[in-house]
């Protein structure tokens, strides 16, 4: 489960991905969609389902992997809500995040503004749109995202209007995200349930920990048994 054959595994880096896969069963997923770095834990899925002779196989989807929208963060976390835009985000905290996100100007490569027009804003809208005032070069709308690339890149384009542009155009694909959930009581109540973390779904988990034991015991021995070298796993210690 290394990234290379070659390389050296601790018990821990051995067990997560086996958690990982035993959520997909524990959730009872048809499909799973993760990122391409998740791609391993979907096929061990797969692969477990022969080991059971579960017939229904998970479908795997896997997408581009976003970066996160601080300098030097390679994907999104959860632990840290200014990485990313998401789906409750409220317009003001749109506009927020992608301000104080990394942009520098005339740089293309690990830009995550960029990323996320090229991968979300472009597919959706099929342009992109960054009004200006007149002596700043007027309203420009581009058709492709080679085309915006060349611009910036040129310095054509600042960062804040491509920042400003950017914040409206995932401000108009979230809105009626938004009013669904405000407008639906049951779309409201489930938003609301799935906010806050309750007793009872505390106690739901644990009674079916059972069951997650027994499949990440399971994962976890098909991972050592494709193993060629069962002395690439190293237990670190209380110590270290």
């Amino acid at each position: 489960m290394g990234r290379h054959e070659t390389d050296k595994l601790t018990a821990a880096q051995i067990f997560y991905p086996c958690m990982q896969c035993a959520d997909i069963f524990f959730l009872k997923a048809d499909i799973c969609q993760l990122g391409m770095d998740q791609r391993k834990v979907n096929v061990l899925a797969r692969e477990y389902c022969d080991d059971i002779q579960r017939k229904n196989k998970p479908i795997i989807l896997s997408h581009h992997m976003l970066p996160g929208l601080k300098k030097g963060q390679e994907k999104m976390s959860k632990s840290d809500p200014s990485s990313a835009i998401f789906m409750e985000d409220e317009e003001a905290d749109v506009i927020q995040k992608i301000d104080n996100a990394y942009c520098p100007p005339k740089v293309v490569d690990k830009n995550p503004c960029l990323e996320y027009i090229n991968y979300i804003v472009f597919p959706w809208f099929n342009e992109f749109k960054v009004e200006r005032n007149a002596e700043n070069g007027g309203e420009k709308t581009f058709t492709s995202f080679d085309e915006l690339v060349a611009d910036y890149e040129k310095g054509d384009v600042q960062p804040a209007d491509l920042q400003r542009a950017l914040s409206t155009a995932l401000n108009r694909i979230l809105q009626p995200v938004r009013d669904h959930f405000k407008t639906d009581e049951n779309a409201k109540a489930l938003f609301e349930r799935v906010k806050v973390w309750t007793f009872s779904s505390s106690f739901y988990f644990f009674t079916n920990s059972l069951y997650l034991l027994h499949t990440v015991f399971v994962l976890f021995c098909r991972v050592l048994k494709s193993q060629n070298d069962h002395n690439r796993v190293v237990v670190l210690s209380t110590s270290a």
